[in-house]
């Protein structure tokens, strides 16, 4: 498993792989083409410019296949300085198997490579795949919280300058 930014290129396989449960929890509505390739384009702009947002494509075997996204955002609503949020999704073929736990580790060390100092999952309470990826990962919880819009996540907390962190 590697991790690389997300390209245009990878618009097709994201829009194939996209069901239903990536829908309910990270996209906040069934993806278009015209959608994914300005988040896409948005993505690619982060990257170059040195932005908050870090869009990573989660792939797996020879050729590298799309397997899911995982990004990180050094700035968001509810961070502290210091503190860098994850949000992962993989397509259906490659839940299961301990990819998103393996890729959170990898993204926690880019991260702490980058100056966060605590990496956190925010997890909606009827989500239990993403409870057992922040606990797989080793992160522990924090606290309960609700958002801008009044919705309900528990926050998952890793400290990553403990020792190279015990989530990675």
């Amino acid at each position: 498993m590697t991790l690389s930014p997300l390209a245009l290129e990878d618009a097709d396989s994201h829009l194939a792989g996209e069901d239903e449960l990536l829908v309910r929890w990270l996209n906040g509505g069934p993806s278009t083409r015209t959608g994914t390739e300005t988040y896409f384009r948005h993505c690619m702009e982060q990257w170059r410019v040195g932005g908050p947002l870090r869009a990573f494509g989660v792939r797996v075997g020879r050729p590298a296949a799309l397997a899911g996204t995982i990004d990180l955002r050094f700035e968001q609503p509810g961070l502290t300085v210091g503190q860098v949020n994850i949000a992962y999704g993989l397509y259906p073929a490659w839940r299961g198997q301990g990819l998103a736990t393996r890729a959170v580790g990898l993204v926690c060390r880019y991260a702490a490579d980058q100056g966060a100092a605590e990496a956190v999952i925010q997890v909606d309470p009827d989500n239990p795949g993403s409870e057992a990826v922040a606990r797989w990962s080793g992160f522990t919880y924090a606290r309960q919280v609700r958002d801008e819009n009044r919705n309900c996540f528990i926050w998952y907390v890793c400290d990553l300058s403990a020792s190279l962190g015990r989530c990675f």
